[in-house]
């Protein structure tokens, strides 16, 4: 039963709606997601180059292209574990600070050799963004808000990944493709030095924390002026059933045995079409003798549309869930099968047929970065969100090597084979959906809004 002391935070953040704290977090966000797509992406604008300048055949780019995939692999994970730990903004610096000064280094790579390694080491970086991203911004938001708040934030590093086409295709005939990873190492370092007086830390996760105690007073005072604490405030989290600990065996509890391990799997298969997509798609287009600024624009046009679709789609997806993913995971199938056909054609039928293919690959991935965390309660989400960000890589890896396994075969087959993960995304997605439904009925003090 609450005591007299206790302070809702929920409630508490549901009456105060949006505020100047929120318009903060959400511009850190979009700094913060914009360069983390920016070198998720980078990889993929650099390997075209590398194949006249360095003279290295397209076949042996395939483990450069997954290498980041194997540092998140880890470092979603660990970073994840770090930010239900020590707090999501502490998580987010050093994430960034580590991908930034690998990134940079990575620019002066000499063989292919070393540039899989420097990538690796970034990875591990790069995979501690979107589980904090995540957490951060859901747990600040107002109920009717939380997911919406939360796909705003992350929706924008497609965008990010698609600056990297823009500037390759602005700058690399003049600076050669080192600049690209020169500006992905340079920013974010900038940014986790600067987030280290600016950023701000997740409420719940304050709450939770005594050490916060001064830091939730002053938030509270800022949220609502005319609310006067007790002396001895206790906050709670009243619509959460917190976990003992972060250890990843309670992601298994409370009815989410196969749910969880469901999540992995919808992750690792939309992100085995998604890097088959954005890492090879460049590269592709030019064996299909596509200008390179065009190949370049057709990456970019994969970002671009997945930044629409997150940002068109975040109401719909809050309101119904994992069903509209669903229908989307769908959609993407015969958008991504038209894709080497498009490139056969014309300039415009491509860049058309990358941008629709990103508004559902990338809109499904978004959405399921944000709603597969929000299965889990607080004391669990960025870790529950880093290991299925984690084992996802398991396809960013494959979706890359699966490329260059197949880079022989005609580019329009070779793209509707790839649609296979989507249609089988489409099936697990529409599971989860229903043992969630089902869930909530049994326990319906789970539901999280």
């Amino acid at each position: 039963m609450a005591g007299a002391s206790d302070v809702h935070v929920s409630r508490l953040l549901d009456e105060g709606g949006l505020s100047p704290f929120h318009v903060k977090l959400i511009a850190w966000s979009v700094l913060i997601a914009m360069i983390d797509g920016y070198d998720l992406a980078v990889t993929a604008y650099v390997a075209p180059h590398l194949v006249t300048d360095w003279g290295v055949p397209r076949s042996a780019l395939g483990p450069v292209l997954s290498a980041s995939g194997f540092g998140i692999l880890v470092g979603s994970q660990m970073f994840g574990w770090l930010g239900d730990r020590y707090g999501r903004k502490p998580a987010l610096i050093a994430a960034n600070l580590l991908f930034g000064v690998f990134t940079f280094v990575a620019a002066y790579s000499t063989n292919l050799t070393e540039l899989f390694w420097l990538r690796v080491a970034a990875g591990l970086g790069i995979g501690g963004v979107m589980p904090n991203m995540v957490a951060i911004n859901a747990e600040s938001a107002p109920r009717h808000l939380r997911a919406t708040l939360a796909i705003v934030a992350v929706g924008l590093v497609p965008l990010g990944g698609a600056l990297g086409g823009l500037i390759s295709a602005a700058f690399v005939g003049r600076y050669g493709w080192p600049i690209l990873l020169v500006i992905g190492g340079v920013v974010p370092i900038v940014i986790a030095l600067a987030a280290i007086f600016g950023l701000p830390e997740s409420i719940k996760f304050m709450a939770l924390h005594d050490r916060y105690r001064r830091q939730m007073e002053q938030l509270i005072a800022a949220i609502h002026p005319d609310l006067k604490l007790p002396a001895n405030a206790r906050f709670v989290i009243e619509d959460e059933k917190q976990s003992p600990s972060a250890n990843p065996l309670y992601l298994f509890y409370d009815g989410l045995a196969v749910i969880t391990p469901l999540t992995w799997l919808m992750f690792i298969l939309n992100l085995m079409g998604f890097y088959f997509l954005g890492t090879w798609t460049p590269t592709l287009m030019s064996a299909a003798h596509v200008p390179p600024a065009t190949a370049a624009l057709a990456g970019a046009g994969l970002q671009i549309g997945g930044t629409v679709g997150a940002l068109t789609l975040c109401r719909w997806l809050q309101r119904q869930g994992f069903f509209a993913i669903a229908i989307m995971f769908v959609l993407a199938v015969p958008v991504v099968g038209s894709i080497g056909y498009a490139g056969l054609t014309s300039p415009a039928a491509l860049l058309t047929s990358t941008f629709f293919a990103g508004f559902f690959v990338l809109g499904i991935q978004t959405a399921i970065n944000v709603l597969g965390a929000m299965i889990y309660p607080t004391s669990l989400r960025a870790n529950g969100s880093g290991w299925q960000l984690g084992l996802g890589r398991f396809g960013a890896i494959g979706g890359p090597l699966l490329g260059a396994a197949f880079v022989g075969l005609p580019v329009a087959q070779l793209y509707m084979w790839s649609t296979l993960p989507f249609a089988a995304g489409a099936v697990v997605c529409f599971i989860i959906y229903l043992l969630l439904d089902a869930r909530l009925r049994t326990h319906p003090q789970l539901a999280k809004g």
